[in-house]
């Protein structure tokens, strides 16, 4: 049985998806060998193998990991007992900022999807989907209170929003001139003006 931590506490499966992570978003997925990965994280195939069935898991697992977190976060914004503008307006500059916050796995994400296999491709569609379309929910229920315009149909809101978030990986740096919460007030601000009756 593979050993569960290392040295620093570190269980084997962190390790794993943090060498993954990195080689990832240096070489590609499709550059990076198993053998690359289990090196850098001081484990053994086998280990590999214990927590994870393939490469292919690995590369679902570093963006199902900060799709959960933000899930997460999203509930809370959409359950909360404020106005909602302001739900709303968390929930969009949150999803910026976890965004930018794992900007190695969004990138990855992005590039790589196509790699994954076609069962574990429709899972991620489908996460990614009840995202969304929580999402679009806090949208519609602006709307039907008459807090936000209905001039333009909620699902193009939403992928307006998305599509910028989406995208980040593309133009984003941390030493850049903007901050994350920055970047992300801007975006959900946006997001705010377009949808003002």
């Amino acid at each position: 049985m593979p050993r569960t931590t290392d040295g620093d506490g570190t269980p084997v499966p962190q390790r794993l998806l943090a060498a993954a992570t990195r080689l990832f978003a240096e070489q590609g997925y499709d550059r990076t060998s198993v053998q690359e990965i289990v090196e850098a994280a001081g484990v053994t195939k086998g280990a590999l193998y214990h927590y994870f069935g393939s490469k292919d898991d690995l590369l679902h697992e570093v963006y199902a990991r900060v799709l959960r977190v933000q899930q997460e976060r999203l509930d809370a914004f959409a359950d909360a007992d404020e106005p909602i503008e302001k739900r709303l307006r968390g929930a969009a500059a949150d999803v910026v900022v976890t965004t930018i916050e794992n900007l190695d796995d969004a990138m990855i994400f992005f590039r790589s999807m196509h790699h994954l296999s076609p069962e574990k491709n429709k899972q991620v569609r489908a996460e990614r989907r009840r995202y969304h379309e929580r999402f679009r929910a806090l949208v519609e229920e602006g709307q039907v209170a008459g807090v936000f315009s209905t001039a333009t149909p909620a699902d193009l809101v939403v992928d307006y929003h998305f599509g910028s978030v989406h995208h980040l990986s593309t133009w984003y740096r941390p030493d850049g001139p903007m901050g994350a919460q920055e970047v992300a007030d801007h975006l959900a601000d946006l997001l705010l003006r377009a949808l003002r009756p």
